[in-house]
Formats: C-alpha cells, sequence, structure tokens
C-alpha cells in the first residue's frame, strides 16, 4: 500500500476523504483503454453516413438499402473485439459493409483478418455485397468521377447449392454428376473456383499440382477395381503430369513405394472432403 500510494496509483478522492481506489494508467494497459459504453454519431457515423458511402462506391445500386451500416461503426467493433488474425462472420451482409470495414482495418494495421459474409439474397449477393467489396479492395472510381485506390485484399465468391452434397451417412449422394463434385473437390483442395468443363479426371493443374478426380465412371469403368479406384491400369490411363499429383477416389491399389515414386498423394473420397 505504501508503494502504491508513493508511485501514485491511489486515489482518495477530491478531498482526501474517500475509501481508496486504485488508478490505472493508460501506459499499463496492453489492450489500451476500456470502450465507452455510448457510441454518438460524431465518432462511430450514423446511416446517412452508410449510405453516402454505398452511393458513392456503386451509385444507382444503392437504393435497395435504407440504412446500411457505416464502416466506422463497424470498425469500431473491430478495434474492440478482434486481433490482426481474427475471423469475422456477418450472417447478414447486406451492404457489405462488414467486409469493406475488415479490409480497411486490415490496411490501416496490417493485420490479416478475414472474413465470411452470407446473403441470401441472389441479387443482393452478386449485384451489391460482392460487388462493392471487389471496388473497394481493387480501387474504383467514385460517384464524383474520383479514383479511389483499393484497400488490398480480396475474396472468393461461393454459391449454396440447392441440395447437401452428402447424405445423412456422410456419403456422396447418388445423384450428384461428376461436375458437382468436381467443383467440389477443386475448391476443397485449391480454395479457387472451379472453371474447367469437367470431362476429364484431370480437372486441373494448380501451382504446379495436378488434381485428379475418379467418380461416376468418368473412365467408363464403374467394376470394383475399375474406375472409381486407383489402380496400376487407371494410372495408366489418366492425363498425364510430369509433376506432383493429388488424386481423389474412392480407394487405393497402389503401394506406398509407387505413390511416392509417382508423385501421388491420395485422398480417399468422402471422408477427404470433410471441409
Amino acid at each position: 500500500m505504501e508503494r502504491m500510494y508513493d508511485n501514485d496509483e491511489i486515489f482518495f478522492g477530491s478531498k482526501g476523504t474517500a475509501v481508496p481506489s486504485r488508478k490505472t494508467f493508460l501506459g499499463s494497459l496492453s489492450a489500451g483503454l476500456v470502450p465507452v459504453t455510448l457510441w454518438l454519431h460524431e465518432s462511430v457515423g450514423d446511416n446517412h453516413i452508410g449510405r453516402d458511402e454505398v452511393k458513392s462506391i456503386l451509385s444507382s445500386n444503392s437504393q435497395v438499402f435504407d440504412s446500411p451500416k457505416p464502416t466506422t461503426l463497424i470498425g469500431s467493433i473491430l478495434q474492440i473485439a478482434t486481433d490482426k488474425d481474427s475471423i469475422i462472420l456477418d450472417s447478414f451482409a447486406g451492404s457489405g459493409t462488414t467486409a469493406h470495414a475488415v479490409l480497411k482495418q486490415n490496411a490501416e494495421d496490417g493485420g490479416n483478418r478475414k472474413f465470411i459474409l452470407v446473403e441470401m439474397e441472389p441479387h443482393i449477393a452478386r449485384d451489391i455485397t460482392a460487388e462493392r467489396v471487389r471496388r473497394v479492395a481493387g480501387g474504383y472510381t467514385n460517384a464524383k468521377g474520383e479514383q479511389v485506390e483499393g484497400l488490398g485484399g480480396g475474396f472468393q465468391y461461393c454459391r449454396l447449392s440447392k441440395e447437401p452434397l452428402f447424405d445423412a451417412t456422410g456419403a456422396v449422394r447418388e445423384d450428384v454428376t461428376f461436375a458437382q463434385l468436381s467443383e467440389f473437390v477443386w475448391f476443397a483442395e485449391t480454395g479457387t473456383g472451379f472453371t474447367g468443363k469437367a470431362k476429364s479426371p484431370l480437372l486441373g493443374v494448380h501451382e504446379g499440382v495436378a488434381v485428379y478426380l475418379l467418380y461416376n465412371g468418368i473412365l467408363k469403368d464403374r467394376t470394383v477395381d475399375g474406375g472409381n479406384v486407383l489402380t496400376a491400369p487407371v494410372l495408366a490411363l489418366l492425363p498425364p503430369h510430369a509433376g506432383p499429383k493429388v488424386i481423389y477416389a474412392a480407394a487405393n491399389r497402389l503401394g506406398a513405394p509407387r505413390l511416392q515414386r509417382e508423385r501421388i498423394v491420395f485422398k480417399q473420397t468422402p471422408y477427404a472432403l470433410d471441409c
């Protein structure tokens, strides 16, 4: 107590008669000041500012939203509730303010925050939410004709299928086509959208690695040891690739030495698709 008094860490009230309280100095706090409980529009903005932001970025497309949140409000929340590697989920993405605020905060403090946006209205998701994020990330010309520099970063635009890929037991549904599973496998393996034609077991090459899928009779052989299972005869039928390979199949009949020699990583469907 005496040491704390000598270091001016105790406060006895303005008249010196109150029960002693400990002082907390900003320099001793690792997380900065405790947030205030009242946020005024002068500091975090309001819906009018939010509308102006959207109009400046998207022009006429912004009329869908009457009261979008301003990035200053979401940015204040990010400063309190996240660190530089946080993942932020917005289940009602709307005009895309959350993603905009995340990119802005990353640009300001060098963070690597990631966002997941969910928007159920297809035209809003495509024409407003995704378009806003695309523009603020890459740069755009605002409503005044001024060029606005991009904040950097990017995103992957995905659409949910009408039916789940797997049944209740975790197996791939029997009516799932090769093309549908190809999209899922490619995204699971590369994190990018599939742009191939899904007419070959070789889905494509990503960063030097060939991605193959053996499924649904793509090699016209659906016997037990046939086109859906990686065997020596099946391997001989696959389009060649000189570099490393990832092969998704129902099963594998090749030994470890052969896999290593052929630079193959085998992944069994559907168990390798739990992402």
